[in-house]
């Protein structure tokens, strides 16, 4: 079958190779360059979001984990396990039994394809694992682990292996309209018909959708994702709550520097994409509260941000699911949703739809 894929994300470029593997015929047409977007802002974890587990989201979490193994085996030279300390402070919103119980069913979930087993810490070991955090009031810290990846370079090696497999990639080359048929407009005015059309452009998906006159059937919450990166810290990741929130941080060693987030706003796609000063504060305010060193706005090396678009429905944005959706329209499947780590699961149900479609 010959299948356009839109979208030059983490989620079309695997959707793309594992079409390809499926033996069809494959074009991935991206506005811009590969892997520039969302895809490149992710907070580098390729985990099983044990946060999500606290939402319920079971099916997700033991897929991501699966599929978190599979990325570092495969690609070992753009990936490594990463040990994470969640401390626990007096004053900390989840008690440890709380933790551990998440932690015990995350070890669970990962089965055979585990990549270590979590434990406790006392104050006293967890300190010598990340000397300048905070000591008032701290009780210890479970050490687990997850996987770490270059978001951007790990993406542009699934492009390489889609390619190896015949796909033919067309950066900046948008696509601006659709029809339900199979058959897109490109910027030159050129219509190519296609007997499939993967409209998995992410955060522009349901956009493409609109300014093609076809309805939207799954409403997108766009939230942007901001982070900082800081002088070096320590060799261990932080898993940190807000305080006063729900919400999780992360403090991350990344290539000899710190990467401190994620923050959660809602965006929209006519606003510019960057951290706003206001997430600059909250993020320093975050880090400052937890560790001896403080970092100020002089401190901050770089800082990014992403959109993530996430499955609508939810008031709080922190609470969004990062499941993903697939509909049809005639001969185009439009998919939403979706996170960095289960991009490979995701693209294999894009092919088992396009079977179901034949």
């Amino acid at each position: 079958m010959f299948i356009a894929v839109i979208g030059g994300g983490i989620n079309g470029v695997t959707s793309a190779w594992q079409l390809a593997l499926a033996g069809h015929q494959v074009e991935l047409f991206e506005r811009d360059g590969l892997m520039q977007a969302t895809s490149a802002a992710s907070s580098k974890l390729l985990h099983g979001g044990l946060r999500y587990l606290e939402q319920g989201e079971f099916r997700l979490v033991h897929e991501a984990l699966q599929e978190r193994r599979w990325w570092i085996k495969k690609a070992p030279h753009l990936t490594r396990r990463l040990p994470i300390l969640y401390p626990i402070y007096r004053s900390g919103r989840r008690p440890r039994w709380q933790l551990k119980i998440g932690l015990w069913l995350y070890d669970l979930l990962s089965g055979r394809k585990g990549i270590g087993q979590h434990r406790w810490l006392n104050a006293q070991q967890t300190l010598r694992c990340s000397p300048d955090l905070q000591p008032d009031g701290l009780l210890g810290a479970f050490l687990f682990f997850d996987g770490q990846m270059d978001d951007q370079q790990l993406g542009l090696w699934v492009a390489a292996q889609a390619r190896q497999h015949g796909v033919h990639i067309h950066d900046h080359c948008p696509v601006l309209a659709l029809q339900a048929d199979g058959r897109l407009q490109l910027a030159n005015g050129e219509w190519r018909q296609f007997d499939r059309v993967i409209n998995v452009a992410g955060p522009w998906a349901n956009q493409l959708l609109q300014q093609s006159a076809l309805p939207v059937q799954q409403a997108l919450d766009l939230v942007r994702g901001s982070h900082l990166l800081l002088p070096p810290l320590c060799r261990y990741g932080h898993m940190l709550e807000v305080p006063g929130e729900g919400r999780i941080v992360f403090v991350l060693p990344f290539k000899g520097q710190t990467l401190l987030g994620t923050t959660e706003v809602r965006q929209q796609l006519t606003e510019p994409i960057r951290c706003s000063d206001a997430e600059r504060s909250y993020l320093l305010r975050l880090y400052n509260h937890y560790f001896v060193t403080k970092r100020f706005d002089s401190d901050i090396q770089r800082e990014f941000a992403g959109v993530r678009p996430l499955l609508g429905g939810a008031d709080d944005a922190s609470k969004a699911s990062r499941e993903y959706a697939m509909h049809w329209q005639q001969a185009i499947l439009t998919v939403n949703g979706g996170k960095w780590t289960t991009a490979r699961a995701l693209a294999k149900q894009v092919v088992a739809q396009v079977k179901g479609r034949d």
